[in-house]
């Protein structure tokens, strides 16, 4: 099985960016966590702050993988565009966010992701990662 994480614009500070919210820990770290757990999976990441770098990786990858892990971060609230993207792949997204953006400012509750996806998971820390990979393991 082939899966790839995709973080969009800001996760590439994690361990460094509001602690309080995101954690400690850089996603490096934690991808090197998350290979070592699923050892029977061909598990990828990629990391963009570039809204268009995002659509064209879920086009290249959209049609041959098992699976997308996807934190489009605040490109979540605002990108019809990748919502598009989402839409329009054979490869089935799960949707991450790292905090519960629904306990978050206002206009972090609306997802344009969320009507292509085959599932939203939030609010679970990096944990949310985990939970996201097992769903699509158990698709």
């Amino acid at each position: 099985m082939k899966i790839i994480i995709i973080n969009g614009p800001n996760l590439n500070l994690l361990g460094k960016r509001e602690p309080d919210v995101y954690g400690n820990q850089t996603f490096e770290d934690f991808f090197s966590q998350l290979q070592s757990r699923f050892k029977e999976v061909q598990l990828e990441y990629f990391q963009s702050n570039i809204e268009g770098e995002l659509i064209s990786k879920l086009h290249e990858v959209g049609f041959s993988y098992d699976g997308v892990v996807l934190n489009a971060a605040a490109y979540t609230h605002t990108s019809v565009g990748l919502g598009d993207a989402v839409k329009a792949i054979a490869t089935p997204v799960v949707e991450v966010h790292i905090s519960n953006t629904h306990k978050r400012e206002e206009f972090r509750h609306v997802s344009y992701i969320s009507p292509g996806a085959v599932g939203v998971i939030l609010g679970f820390g990096l944990q949310s990662y985990v939970l996201a990979i097992q769903s699509l393991l158990q698709k």
